[in-house]
């Protein structure tokens, strides 16, 4: 089974996938061979659909580290990971066409979205940045960039110089599947982001030549591990109580919007998503905004319509 994963990772390689979907179907599926090789489960020949659903009640009975269970959101991903492996082996021929179909993706709780910051605890971050250093103003230049695009991590790392249109005030950033968004950048990001491009990194590249827009010290695009290096460098000295991840200020960056009553159809651009399916749990938080309408509108709360009343009552 492991020589046809391999078969199967070349695929997704010459779909264009990114290397992070691969490595996270790589893992996802070479946990899933090794739950049916202790099922005695060798040989994709064996596998019957009493082992998937096996599998399936095995996944719902994880813990994470914390010694909870895992959340639905985390057993659907592996779930995906390991159909989409048995559709690939189905078109080959090795497994039944109704096989992957066996496996079922698990109710999700409808929850607001988690790990979010606002406004204020973005500040508490930026404000442990020491800018007068070249890497510190690298640094808050990165963190301004995520929060007002609300890119993805990869989105960011992968950002060449010549990615940014300063006239436009624009940034063109390659999404998930090669797709390619223009993002606009907001006034605050681009000040920084002007000084580093014209000061900063001219810097630390020392003469050097890169076509990437952010720099490590060794004078190299930074990597994955890197930025998160950089956020929990400076998140860990507040009192935020989240573990900041570069996905947090993505979700920050969208709940700020929402809420602040952004076109839906705008956010699903920005973010780059295919539909506004994505939005739905972010959709919930205009309740603040509806909760408004009603107190103004509803005739049972509306002061104005009571005291009109009690007029007409005495006019009679």
């Amino acid at each position: 089974m492991n020589e046809l994963l391999q078969d199967y990772l070349e695929y997704q390689k010459s779909l264009n996938y990114s290397n992070r979907t691969i490595e996270s179907a790589k893992y996802i599926c070479l946990n899933f061979i090794l739950y049916l090789n202790n099922q005695n489960v060798n040989n994709i020949s064996e596998l019957k659909k009493s082992h998937l659903l096996e599998w399936q009640k095995y996944l719902s009975k994880q813990l994470n580290k914390k010694g909870l269970p895992i959340k639905a959101r985390t057993i659907n991903f592996k779930i995906t990971g390991a159909k989409g492996f048995l559709k690939y082996l189905s078109k080959k021929g090795y497994v039944l066409e109704s096989i992957p179909h066996i496996l079922q993706q698990v109710k999700e709780p409808q929850m607001l979205p988690l790990g979010v910051f606002t406004n204020e605890e973005l500040i508490k971050i930026i404000d442990k940045i020491d800018t007068t250093t070249p890497m510190g103003y690298r640094d808050r230049t990165i963190i301004e960039l995520l929060y007002t695009t609300a890119i993805r991590a990869n989105e960011l790392i992968t950002l060449n110089l010549d990615s940014i249109d300063f006239n436009n005030t624009t940034a063109t950033v390659m999404g998930k599947g090669s797709k390619e968004r223009v993002v606009p950048i907001g006034k605050t990001a681009l000040k920084y982001l002007e000084n580093y491009v014209k000061a900063i990194r001219p810097f630390i590249l020392n003469g050097n030549e890169a076509e990437a827009l952010f720099i490590s010290i060794r004078k190299q695009r930074i990597g994955y591990r890197t930025l998160l290096k950089i956020i929990h460098k400076y998140a860990d000295e507040t009192d935020i109580d989240e573990n900041v991840t570069p996905h947090m200020f993505r979700r920050s960056c969208t709940t700020e919007l929402i809420k602040n009553g952004a076109n839906l159809y705008h956010v699903k651009d920005l973010l780059g998503h295919e539909s506004l399916n994505t939005l739905k749990h972010y959709t919930k938080l205009t309740i603040t905004d509806l909760k408004t309408t009603h107190r103004l509108c509803h005739p049972r709360d509306n002061s104005h319509v009571r005291d009109n009343s009690h007029v007409r009552d005495n006019d009679k």
